[in-house]
């Protein structure tokens, strides 16, 4: 069996050659672009609470390097803000606009597909990069993520940039290569933290094993890499914990005020453990139960598939209908984890199986498991010893030392979002293409006799066979042409293995397995998908049929509330004051002005105390609290209610107002000192916006610019689709986070005359 001679003189001839123009990798790019990019300028403010906090950063320096979610510097965001920074420079050059915003993860996004060929090419040929170029441009997931102001595309890219120079390390044999290498994962930690760190068994592995030197050498350079790495990974968050509190932000998503405390608990041990702190106000039971959700047909994981193009009309009653068709074929329900975060699927080695992930980044799967066993077996070189590992061989070691760890993490962890799960598009893409070219040359090579002869016909049915269980819900028709298509495909691969036949059922075959996710990968771009908590299914293109970011509610402008509290801020800093980021971001993006969110996103962050409240009521620096009815302060909210000045909720609240999705603009109306109008002081409980509950039950990170409504049952509209759901339709709650018709509004600058 021959065995490409990959040796680092080979890479290196390699990389002299006169540049070749690869016109099917650039079809694959401008694929790529078109996914991510097309119609983002329909974004609104994605995801708004990432939206709020890049608007504060283009507003000052300390904003900008603290990530601070509001334009006072109040507070930040729970996250590092390395990739918010190339938003915020993104808005400053073009303007804070949702295409702006959502540009950095778009080019990103594209750039992740060229790595994957240059990480894939070198080593197995162009066609199996192109392949694996090919599978990740077209997992759903990556896709609903690259079209987000979240941080994952970010981070993806970064991790596979710090592949290439690994890569590089061991052809070049230079000494900065690996310094950097891991250095670019200590920035990819102050993209989103210890996630990043998820691959670093695989490089210290990989080069390990790759690396043509002694041992000193690789013990040398491995450790000045390991410098490098804690020297990028610590120099921000140690800097910011250095300096003093009164200096800078309260870290958002802290339980002390520290960055690093953030790392590792908030996004460290809690995403594996389950979440235990800030759990009052985003995180709870979630939004239904599981009988609920079966006999709605609402997504089993609480979200609603959303887009952002089409706008509740005017003069509607402010409330949008959960579509009843569920994504991928969800049964409702199943582990919200010890952290309350969405449907994640049932603890175990098959969660990333089931419906609860699966269609968002598993179509591919089965065949990459299967053409791991394969391709390790096809570069064995047969002239070395069993435990001699070929160069190919090593390199599949990397992809599989990413896949491994990423896989267990998700099998077990607890508190994440879908979307997290980003983080196995690579290297599930790296193996289907790299298995794809090796499992069709162990057809080739070998009879019915060998075993190997049936890894591509058992990959192909293996995936097909998972694939029809997704699309069943949606396109029986699809499953179908699925499996017959395939099984008729392994049949002729049987019966005329060594002719033209086979060579053209292996090409249909393999093109039949991508048609699905290929669909899938496309509803994001279709229904201009910008949300929150990204999603890719059939249900983003539901007639009118939408929800609010990934499960959150409407998060609103009341512009006769916004009227009234800019009349009346007078000189206060604040605009007014509220328990949660949901609550405010709608209103700095709109106006630019600084809204302070108590108690971070989640309502829960001891940010403040009340001697501290009290004092910036005492300066005129605060003159409004808007109490939502999720979680807070409770000394902070119980104080206020006993002490401060309901105003006449007439004066801003309205239900025929016109109600504003948090967008971009600025507001008209300007300061006053003008006398406002109140009620009787009373010290009883405010509304709880309807459908709250304690306000525990909210799902989600962020707002939605936008939400569509949606009455039917049928999943894929305009598809003919005619599977039986019953039909229900659950409204959205008012209120929950924006601010509708159901808060209550207090006036603390009469406290203290």
């Amino acid at each position: 069996m021959e065995i490409n001679n990959y040796s680092s003189r080979n890479i290196q001839s390699q990389s002299r050659k006169k540049f070749r123009f690869d016109w099917i990798l650039t079809v694959i790019l401008l694929l790529a672009l078109f996914l991510y990019g097309w119609q983002i300028w329909k974004a609104g403010s994605a995801n708004a609470f990432y939206t709020a906090a890049i608007k504060s950063m283009t507003e000052s320096f300390s904003n900008f390097w603290y990530g601070s979610f509001d334009p006072a510097g109040y507070i930040t965001v729970d996250k590092p803000p390395v990739a918010l920074w190339f938003m915020a420079i993104s808005a400053k050059i073009f303007g804070l606009h949702g295409w702006s915003i959502v540009l950095p993860s778009v080019l990103f996004g594209v750039g992740s597909i060229y790595l994957m060929h240059r990480l894939v090419a070198p080593y197995f040929g162009k066609n199996a990069g192109r392949l694996a170029a090919l599978a990740m441009t077209i997992t759903p997931i990556v896709v609903a993520d690259s079209r987000t102001n979240n941080m994952d595309a970010t981070l993806v890219f970064f991790l596979l940039l710090a592949l290439w120079f690994l890569e590089k390390a061991i052809v070049q044999k230079k000494v900065w290569a690996p310094i950097v290498s891991f250095s670019l994962i200590g920035i990819a930690f102050n993209v989103k933290m210890l996630q990043a760190f998820m691959i670093l068994p695989a490089m210290y592995l990989f080069y390990w094993l790759a690396a043509n030197e002694n041992w000193k050498q690789k013990v040398k350079k491995l450790i000045l890499a390991t410098v490098g790495l804690a020297v990028f990974t610590l120099a921000y968050p140690v800097s910011v914990d250095l300096t003093p509190a009164s200096q800078r932000p309260y870290v958002g998503g802290s339980e002390t005020n520290s960055e690093l405390e953030l790392a590792f608990g908030y996004n460290g041990t809690e995403r594996l453990l389950g979440q235990t702190t800030g759990t009052g106000g985003t995180f709870g039971a979630g939004m239904t139960s599981k009988s609920q959700s079966k006999s709605t047909g609402m997504p089993s994981n609480g979200k609603i598939p959303t887009g952002t193009k089409n706008a509740i009309k005017k003069g509607g009653n402010g409330k949008a209908t959960m579509p009843t068709g569920t994504p991928g074929g969800q049964k409702g329900r199943q582990n919200m984890g010890a952290g309350g975060a969405f449907d994640i699927g049932t603890i175990g080695p098959f969660r990333l199986f089931q419906s609860s992930l699966g269609p968002q980044i598993s179509w591919l799967l089965p065949f990459a498991i299967t053409g791991l066993i394969g391709s390790f077996t096809y570069y064995h070189d047969r002239k070395k010893r069993w435990y001699s590992l070929s160069h190919e061989q090593k390199q599949l070691v990397l992809w599989t030392g990413w896949l491994v760890p990423v896989y267990g993490f998700f099998s077990v962890a607890s508190f994440f979002h879908p979307y997290y799960t980003i983080m196995l598009a690579p290297p599930i893409a790296a193996l289907f293409g790299i298995g794809t070219v090796s499992l069709t040359r162990l057809f080739k090579d070998n009879t019915r006799t060998s075993w190997k002869f049936y890894l591509f016909p058992i990959a192909i049915l293996a995936t097909a066979a998972l694939q029809a269980g997704y699309v069943y819900s949606y396109y029986p028709w699809l499953t179908w042409l699925i499996l017959g298509i395939t099984i008729i495909a392994s049949l002729l691969l049987f019966i005329f293995p060594k002719n033209n036949a086979s060579k053209i059922s292996m090409v249909v075959a393999t093109i039949t397995i991508l048609i699905a996710p290929g669909w899938w990968s496309l509803t994001p771009t279709l229904s201009a998908e910008s949300a929150m908590i990204p999603t890719a299914g059939p249900s983003l293109l539901s007639t009118s049929s939408s929800g609010p970011g990934g499960g959150m509610s409407s998060s609103k402008v009341n512009t006769k509330l916004l009227n009234y509290l800019e009349k009346h801020q007078g000189n206060a800093k604040y605009l007014f004051a509220t328990s949660d980021s949901t609550t405010a971001a709608p209103y700095i993006i709109k106006t630019g002005k600084a809204v302070m969110a108590m108690g971070g996103f989640n309502g829960t962050d001891p940010a403040i105390t009340l001697p501290q409240f009290k004092k910036l009521v005492k300066n005129g620096d605060l003159k409004y609290f808007y109490y939502s009815g999720r979680s807070g302060n409770t000394k902070i909210i119980n104080w206020i209610k006993k002490h401060a000045t309901k105003v006449k909720s007439s004066l801003y609240q309205d239900s025929n107002s016109k109600q504003q999705f948090g967008g971009f603009g600025t507001s008209t109306s300007k300061g006053s000192t003008n006398k406002p109008e109140y009620s009787k002081k009373s010290a009883t409980t405010p509304n709880v916006p309807k459908g709250m509950g304690n306000g525990k039950n909210m799902p989600g990170k962020g707002v939605p610019s936008k939400i569509k409504q949606s009455t039917s049952s049928k999943s894929a509209a305009k598809t003919g689709n005619k599977q039986s759901t019953k039909k229900s339709q659950t409204a959205m709650p008012t209120g929950m986070g924006g601010m509708g018709s159901s808060g209550t509004l207090y006036d603390l600058s009469t406290i203290y005359k």
